[in-house]
């Protein structure tokens, strides 16, 4: 169950750390199982697990970085007004 939010703050720097570092981790294990499986197969495949050993460190990096937006929308500061108009109200 996701945990419920009161307010619409971003994440804390260490959770989007550690959200970053799993999957730009996750990425080069990738990595690591198209290199050994470069010893192993040939062909097409070979080319495609090279292409895969060489492509995906730089994918990783730009999706690891990507920055963590809010799901609530932007922060509004405590005790702001807004001003709230009913359909019958005239404007004059």
């Amino acid at each position: 169950m996701k945990q419920q939010s009161i307010t619409s703050l971003p994440a804390s720097p260490e959770v989007e750390r550690r959200k970053r570092m799993i999957k730009y981790s996750i990425a080069m294990g990738i990595r690591v199982v198209c290199i050994v499986l470069m010893l192993f197969v040939q062909g097409w495949w070979l080319v495609l697990c090279a292409i895969g050993a060489i492509a995906l460190p730089y994918f990783a990096v730009v999706v690891a970085n990507v920055k963590i937006a809010p799901r609530g929308g932007e922060v509004r500061r405590p005790g702001s007004v807004e001003i709230y108009r009913n359909a019958d109200d005239e404007v004059k």
